[in-house]
């Protein structure tokens, strides 16, 4: 998720590592926070391997500031990602927003539908937090618990919510007007 980020922010310009940094924890870091001790090791591998470019400019101080630029590579491999998720990005909802953050960066709508349908065949799947002892999925209605009730029927509301959003999102793909 952190190098879809990383991609993805440095796709509409070049930024400066705190820039980048403050993006990404925009995007991600109420749940997931991002820390230099991430963040920094991962701009470094991107960099070696040809998908972002740094650059030194004058700071406002005496510190000169580094510039981070993606490359054609760069481009590529984010379209790549975007094309073609990883199933945890499916199926994960923070990684699945982060896809959906930068899908606009694939210029093919036929492309980006196809992505919104695994998702929503994803949403539409059976599943639960909680399984009986047989397997099987445990509803809002079945479970005793009033705090686990309570995680049900919030999970059930905001997945009616995104499958709404998906089901419109495709239909207006597939119109060629994305809605």
């Amino acid at each position: 998720m952190l190098t879809l980020a990383i991609l993805g922010f440095l796709y509409d310009e070049p930024l400066h590592g705190y820039e980048l940094k403050s993006r990404i924890t925009g995007l991600t870091g109420h749940v997931r926070p991002v820390s230099d001790g991430a963040l920094y090791p991962a701009i470094t591998r991107l960099e070696k391997a040809g998908l972002l470019e740094r650059r030194t400019e004058p700071g406002s101080g005496a510190v000169p500031r580094q510039v981070l630029e993606l490359t054609a590579q760069g481009r590529a491999e984010l379209e790549r990602r975007l094309a073609d998720p990883a199933e945890v990005e499916i199926s994960d909802q923070i990684r699945f927003f982060a896809v959906a953050a930068f899908l606009d960066r694939l210029t093919d709508p036929a492309a980006q539908a196809a992505v919104l349908r695994r998702r929503l065949a994803f949403l539409e799947a059976p599943s639960s937090f909680f399984y009986d002892a047989q397997g099987r999925p445990v509803t809002a209605e079945q479970e005793p618990s009033p705090f686990r009730r309570g995680m049900l029927l919030v999970a059930r509301a905001s997945g009616a919510a995104e499958r709404a959003w998906l089901a419109e999102t495709i239909a207006g793909l597939e119109r060629g007007r994305p809605s």
